[in-house]
This record gives structure tokens, sequence and C-alpha cells, in this order.
């Protein structure tokens, strides 16, 4: 196994070691948005349902995994590291958490947009989500922002907002989500 040294823009300060397993789980964490729009376009190519009860049960189902994949990984790898401080300049691991946090965010925000679009299969959920559509959009480009380190208080907490929103829309339109933090292997498709 193969060891890398990440180090920040500036050239000073203290390098920061990233272990093989590290390195791994970034590789994992950048294939995500790609095996998820992968996904996405399987899942428009799979055979629909045929009565509009199913229909809507399976917009439900969509709405509920792919919302729920998204808060996961917003509370695993962008809330709890900023609140925990890891994303200070000078933070141990701050340059690992900053990668995966960037990563996270663009996960989110493609699982957040399948979310939405599983939500206009139901006419409740549907309703429930419409107001949500420009906070979704207005994430697009925070992961870049957490990758670089550019993200404030703000940005963590527009994150945050839209997920709650989502949430508790879900939960009006009885499809209650429930965080779900997403595998490296769930990740890379494995």
């Amino acid at each position: 196994m193969v060891g890398a040294t990440a180090c920040g823009s500036g050239g000073s300060g203290p390098r920061e070691e990233l272990s093989a397993a590290s390195m791994g789980e970034l590789a994992a964490l950048a294939a995500a948005e790609p095996v998820a729009a992968e996904a996405d376009e399987l899942a428009a190519v799979a055979p629909s349902p045929s009565t509009s009860a199913e229909k809507q049960k399976f917009a439900k189902t969509r709405f509920v995994a792919n919302a729920g994949l998204a808060a996961g990984a917003t509370y695993q790898w962008i809330i709890k590291p900023y609140r925990a401080g890891k994303f200070k300049k000078g933070a141990k691991g701050r340059t690992f958490a900053l990668i995966k946090a960037g990563l996270a965010g663009a996960f989110a925000y493609n699982r957040l947009k399948a979310a939405a679009d599983n939500a206009k299969g139901d006419p409740l959920l549907s309703k429930a989500m419409a107001p949500l559509t420009a906070g979704i959009a207005s994430l697009k480009g925070l992961g870049t922002k957490l990758r670089k380190g550019e993200a404030g208080d703000a940005d963590i907490n527009s994150f945050d907002d839209v997920i709650s929103s989502v949430k508790e829309a879900g939960k009006s339109a009885g499809a209650e989500v429930v965080d779900k933090v997403p595998s490296t292997s769930q990740l890379s498709g494995g």
C-alpha cells in the first residue's frame, strides 16, 4: 500500500498523512456521484408499476431512500465534522475532512434532486416538496466550497435547513425520512 501527503494551498503549516485506507475511502466517495447518476438512469428504464396506487407507493419509497441517503451523508460528513471543528484551519485531519465533505455535498445534492423527482409521482408528496426545489438548487455549488474549505456557518446551516425541510415535507406526506449513512461500498456501487 502507498501513502500520500496532502498539504494546504498556502504551502505552510503541518502536512497531513493520508493512509492507504483513507485514500481508498476517498476513491469510493469520488465514485459516488457517477454511481448515483447511473442508479437514476437504471431506475428510469426499470419497468413501471401498472396502477396509480403502485406508482405512488414506489414514488414514496424511492423518495424516502434518496432523501435518507442525502440526510445521512450530510450529517455524517458535513454537519458532524463541522460542529467538531474539523474544518477549521490547523485542525488535525482537516484536509481529509474537507475532501469527504465536498464529496458528500455533491452526493447529497444529487440524492436530493432525485428525491424531488421521486416526489412528483405522489400528489401529496409533490405538493409538500414544491416549495423546496429552490432550496435544493441552492446547494449545487456547496460541495465544491466545502472541498476548498470556503464554506462557512451559513453554508453548513443551509444544508442542515434543506435536509430538515425535506424530512418535514416527507413526514407531512406520510413518507417519513430516516437518516441512512451510505457505506463506502454503497457509494462505489458494490
